[in-house]
Order: structure tokens, then C-alpha cells, then sequence
């Protein structure tokens, strides 16, 4: 599928909104059906359940999640979806300390103009020292 900037925006707008609805199911029918996610080189989820439980554990450790869209990018060899997270971890196990972490996505599309693979980044070091509550980052 022959992707245009303008059709890139408002899908990866969308998927923002669905990461916002605290429904992992919203997040999931984002992928092709046999799509797949992997966040920073972890296990990687094959299939719109395994995706829905990577955003469900997101969702749940932050109950306030928020997901903002900073860019997106058309590249030569797919996209590339710039987003900031701001939650408070207060979801199981979670010690209430607010974190903000920047991050993208390298995205494939396929010809049903769904996502295909996914390959997530974040800086984990910094993630992990705003979980702790750590202000001496």
C-alpha cells in the first residue's frame, strides 16, 4: 500500500487515541492480524492477543497513561512514530512515581494499510530510574 504523509498522520493519530483509551483491543486492531510488536529487542508479541497484552501491561501499570504523538516520519523502509508516555505507576506492583520517557516505533505497513512489525525503543536505564523514583538521574 502506497502510504502519503497526510494518510500516515491522521493513522498514526489514531493509534495514539487508542492507546489513550485505556482498551488494549483499541491498540491491537492497529496490527495486521499476524503483525507483530517487539519492544526494545524483548520477546517479541506475534498476533493482535500478544499485542493486546503488551498494551494491557502498560495500561495497567499506569492507570493515567497518556500517549502523545511527537512525529511521524515516511521513510525509504517504513515509518517511523515519535511518541512521549506520561503515566503515574500505580497499576500492580507499582510504587505511585510519575514517569516520562520519549520513544519510537519502526513500523511496516502492509497492503491492508496495517501495521505489520513493529519495533519499539525506549531509553530503559531512564525508564526504570523514574519507576524507582529516583531524582538523581
Amino acid at each position: 500500500m502506497q502510504l502519503d504523509l497526510a494518510t500516515l498522520r491522521d493513522f498514526a493519530a489514531r493509534y495514539t487515541a487508542a492507546w489513550c483509551s485505556r482498551d488494549p483491543a483499541n491498540v491491537a486492531v492497529f496490527y495486521s492480524p499476524d503483525g507483530s510488536l517487539t519492544v526494545n529487542n524483548g520477546t517479541t508479541a506475534n498476533g493482535r492477543k500478544a499485542i493486546s497484552d503488551v498494551a494491557q501491561s502498560f495500561m495497567s501499570a499506569f492507570p493515567d497513561i497518556q500517549v502523545l504523538m511527537n512525529d511521524v516520519l515516511l521513510k525509504s523502509d517504513g515509518v517511523e512514530y515519535y511518541w512521549t508516555l506520561i503515566g503515574t505507576n500505580t497499576g500492580p506492583g507499582g510504587q505511585g512515581n510519575r514517569v516520562r520517557i520519549t520513544g519510537y516505533e519502526e513500523w511496516k505497513i502492509g497492503r491492508d494499510g496495517l501495521i505489520t512489525s513493529s519495533h519499539g525503543h525506549f531509553d530503559s536505564a531512564e525508564y526504570q530510574r523514574q519507576l524507582a523514583g529516583d531524582p538523581n538521574g
